[in-house]
C-alpha cells in the first residue's frame, strides 16, 4: 500500500513524498513521489544509491551535469555527492541503497 499512500499524499503536497517500501541494517528500498516541479533540495547519500524511474520523468542534478531520466531509466548517484532531483513530469521512483550496491 506504499505506493498508494505516497500518490494520495501527493495530492496535497508541497514536496516529494517519500516512504519505505523495505528495508533492514545493510540497505533500504524508499519510493519517491513527485508532482510536476517539484524538487527534492540539495543533500548527499551516505550509501551506493540508484534511483530508478517507474514513471514520469526526473533530471537528476549534480556539479558534472544533468542526466534526465524517463520511465526505466536508472541512475548511479555516487556516495558523498551533492546532488538534487526535479520532477520534469508527475514521477514515482525507486531509491535503492546499499551498503555494497
Amino acid at each position: 500500500m506504499v505506493i498508494k499512500q505516497i500518490k494520495d499524499e501527493l495530492a496535497q503536497a508541497k514536496h516529494p513524498v517519500a516512504k519505505s517500501l523495505h528495508h533492514n541494517n545493510a540497505f533500504r528500498v524508499l519510493v519517491i513521489g513527485f508532482n510536476k516541479d517539484m524538487i527534492m533540495l540539495s543533500h548527499t547519500a551516505k550509501w551506493p544509491s540508484k534511483l530508478t524511474v517507474l514513471e514520469g520523468a526526473v533530471t537528476y542534478m549534480e556539479e558534472k551535469g544533468n542526466t534526465v531520466l524517463r520511465q526505466y531509466d536508472e541512475f548511479d548517484i555516487p556516495v558523498g555527492i551533492t546532488h538534487s532531483v526535479e520532477a520534469t513530469e508527475d514521477s514515482l521512483c525507486l531509491l535503492t541503497q546499499s551498503e555494497k550496491l
